[in-house]
């Protein structure tokens, strides 16, 4: 009998280690398959970052950003009214191939990036970071004015940041609609790019809409009567944002129609902010299937209101359907963000199943923030110690 229950005991803790074994072996490969497409992006700049304004400098960049297993990289393509790639697009609405400043006007930065990036088998992601904004004293706005939308009282001007004039381009009007889409046709066509985005500014601040073009279209479809007076109308509100989205579902199908391995990547804010706020209804973008990565900027200074963002319905419904990643704040000029609230986004979003992140801006990482350069570098190598190839790299 003693040697039965020895016998018994033993098989007991054999299948019990068998059990565990398998279950931990279970649990590895699930983290592992959630990990192996990890989103590790960063956003590339011409605005407080000296990062593309020389070739050394934007080599130099990309290949930090490979030995600390970044994968994405996010370069402003469309800024200041001006492309950062020669553009005939842009010469013939402007008069102007290429940005003008130095450093940026001899080059093909966004080529520069494709081949650097792709050597290590990093996917490039042209960011049109102005979308439908322009200063207001570029070429573009002096050249079409009839292309600006405007407030009730007829100004156009809109203070970003409270100091920056700019215009914007009605989304609505078909010139403009032709317009930004012979710019993104333009690089879709013309370079081996893995994706286009475009983020809030792919919309309108609300307050506008109210130009002649604008107003006789919404008198056409409402029996004559006028645009509600308060811009905050959700009626107002829904009709404008329900345009844009129809241009949306044509420049996909345009997209895709040449070529249809590249994908497209929204970068919005929560929901309820880019609609209301931007007219950018990413939501009903995402329903509609016109979104095939998703990366919402939840740029917040502690843990309570970052978390009450992840749990968005919208974005919770995202993420069961695309790839949905989270953009984090790495620092700003004179706004510093300590490694401790970085830290701790990156493992709530890992934690709740995102995708994955990227971090705004590339010069913020280590430049801007109270640690020293190599105590940031070394946070990034550990967070990324293994190295993981974005699938969506066309080459």
């Amino acid at each position: 009998m003693t040697e039965i229950r020895s016998t018994l005991i033993k098989l007991v803790i054999i299948f019990f280690l068998t059990v565990t074994f398998t279950i931990s072996i279970s649990q590895f490969t699930k983290t592992q398959a959630v990990n192996s497409q990890e989103i590790r992006g960063v956003w590339l700049t011409n605005i407080d970052s000296d990062v593309l304004f020389t070739a050394s400098d934007t080599k130099k960049a990309i290949a930090t950003l490979d030995k600390l297993n970044f994968n994405s990289l996010y370069p402003t393509v469309w800024n200041w009214g001006h492309t950062l790639y020669p553009s005939q697009v842009a010469e013939n609405a402007t008069g102007i191939k290429i940005d003008p400043t130095e450093g940026l006007k001899n080059r093909d930065v966004l080529q520069e990036i494709i081949s650097e990036s792709h050597k290590k088998k990093m996917a490039v992601i042209p960011w049109f970071e102005f979308g439908f904004m322009a200063p207001a004293d570029s070429s573009l706005a002096k050249k079409h004015p009839q292309w600006l939308t405007q407030r009730q009282d007829g100004s156009k001007i809109w203070l970003e940041g409270n100091v920056h004039e700019r215009v914007w381009l009605n989304p609505l009007n078909p010139q403009v609609q032709s317009f930004i889409t012979d710019l993104i046709l333009e690089i879709v066509t013309k370079y081996d790019i893995d994706g286009i985005q475009v983020d809030d500014h792919f919309g309108y601040p609300s307050e506008l809409g109210y130009d002649p073009y604008t107003v006789a279209l919404y008198r056409k479809e409402h029996d004559g009567k006028l645009p509600p007076l308060d811009s905050k109308n959700p009626e107002w509100i829904q009709w404008r944002s329900d345009k844009i989205t129809a241009y949306m579902e044509t420049l996909f199908r345009l997209i895709k129609d040449v070529k249809k391995n590249v994908i497209i990547s929204v970068s919005p804010n929560p929901q309820e902010f880019s609609k209301n706020e931007f007219l950018m209804d990413w939501a009903t973008w995402e329903r509609k299937g016109l979104i095939e990565e998703l990366i919402v900027q939840i740029y917040r200074n502690n843990m309570e209101s970052f978390n009450r963002e992840l749990a968005q319905k919208d974005l919770q419904l995202a993420k069961d359907h695309i790839p949905s990643a989270i953009g984090i704040l790495s620092g700003l000029k004179g706004k510093k963000i300590d490694l401790n609230l970085i830290n701790d986004q990156v493992r709530s979003t890992r934690d709740k199943g995102f995708s994955g992140f990227s971090f705004f801006f590339y010069e913020s990482l280590w430049n801007f923030g109270p640690e020293t350069v190599d105590k940031r570098q070394n946070y990034f190598r550990d967070i990324f110690a293994q190295k993981v190839n974005r699938s969506t790299i066309n080459n």
